[in-house]
């Protein structure tokens, strides 16, 4: 995880004018080590994702016959995508209405039947028996259109799966089969997504987010992009509830602008996370007031005689012409900004 100090510009210049004592002339120019407050930002990897991206698959097995698109092109909702050999279901679309037209004739044919029994029996010229016979003939006749007339559209209704049209605006990423390919039920057939709804997800450490700086802006980086299209400020996220039990993360979703351009599922990206540092204060002196003798790093710091004695430091970053000092010096003391003219008042 890669850290840096985010100081600005009013940071470094508050460190350069830390109250440097000019007093009379011949004495040492030193400043006051004070401790600012600053914030840090912890990178984490990221991916980009499409919110929205569908994996089609066949739902009838069949010969691929037609594939008028190709993997990257741009497509309309209900655009056709494959076409499978349907000419098998089509024989089974026409058998099943030629079938259901056989049950309705039946019908009409009983019909007409238990009306000319119910007057046969007005009459008492036939018995209840067979007028009963007339009518549970009737009823089971119009019980079987029903179940033609079912069967009929669930053939029409399977016919329209061996055109696979796109169910939304998008463009289509993967294309994995080819002209001639057997389609089988279940079997993905191309992937699309919306390029207008996109995301960056990055796991974050389960303490990341306890150490955000609310109100700070969270920063996007997508190395792979030209400078100019590199960062991005984002105004919405979303940390998921769920922590993996694997690996003791949580996602942090990030929706991008719909303007975004150039960036499509799969790029990497990093995500800055402004936090609290360890400490919350940081220790900042003049970079030129630093003594380097060669694997030894120092600083003149002035003590109550107003003589500047050599201390050694640990040091951190650098921003523009200050230094972070980790250890050595503490807030408050002075120190002086010459090492040379405070080599001489040394001695």
């Amino acid at each position: 995880m890669l850290r840096f100090s985010r100081l600005g510009a009013v940071v470094a210049m508050s460190v350069l004018h830390m109250s440097a004592a000019f007093a009379a002339q011949g004495e040492l120019a030193s400043e006051i080590v004070r401790a600012t407050d600053s914030t840090e930002s912890a990178s984490y990897n990221a991916v980009v994702e499409s919110i929205r991206q569908t994996v089609i698959a066949a739902q009838v097995s069949g010969a691929i016959v037609a594939l008028p698109v190709k993997a990257g092109d741009s497509v309309k909702e209900g655009q056709v995508l494959v076409r499978i050999d349907a000419r098998s279901a089509m024989q089974g679309s026409v058998a099943g209405q030629a079938q259901a037209q056989a049950a309705r004739s039946a019908l009409e044919l009983a019909t007409k039947d238990v009306e000319r029994q119910r007057h046969l029996f007005q009459k008492q010229y036939i018995s209840q028996s067979a007028m009963e016979r007339a009518e549970a003939q009737y009823k089971a006749t119009s019980e079987q259109l029903k179940a033609q007339m079912a069967q009929a559209n669930v053939a029409d209704i399977q016919s329209g799966f061996f055109v696979i049209k796109a169910p939304y605006e998008g463009v289509i990423s993967e294309f994995p089969v080819a002209l001639g390919d057997m389609a089988m039920p279940g079997k993905p057939m191309l992937t699309i997504f919306d390029p207008k709804g996109l995301r960056v997800t990055a796991s974050l450490p389960q303490t990341a987010m306890n150490n955000y700086v609310a109100g700070q802006p969270i920063k996007i980086e997508f190395p792979g992009l030209p400078p100019s299209r590199q960062w991005l400020s984002p105004t919405h996220f979303q940390v998921l509830p769920t922590i993996d039990a694997s690996t003791h993360t949580s996602q942090l979703r990030i929706e991008l602008p719909e303007s975004t351009s150039g960036i499509s599922p799969g790029l990497f990206a990093r995500v800055w996370l402004p936090s609290h540092g360890a400490s919350g204060k940081h220790l900042y002196v003049s970079s030129k007031a630093i003594v380097r003798r060669g694997e030894m790093m120092g600083i003149y710091v002035i003590d109550s005689n107003k003589r500047p004695v050599l201390r050694q430091i640990r040091l951190g970053k650098s921003q523009g012409e200050t230094t972070e000092v980790l250890t050595g010096v503490s807030a408050g003391e002075r120190i002086a900004v010459d090492p040379a003219a405070a080599v001489k008042e040394a001695r």
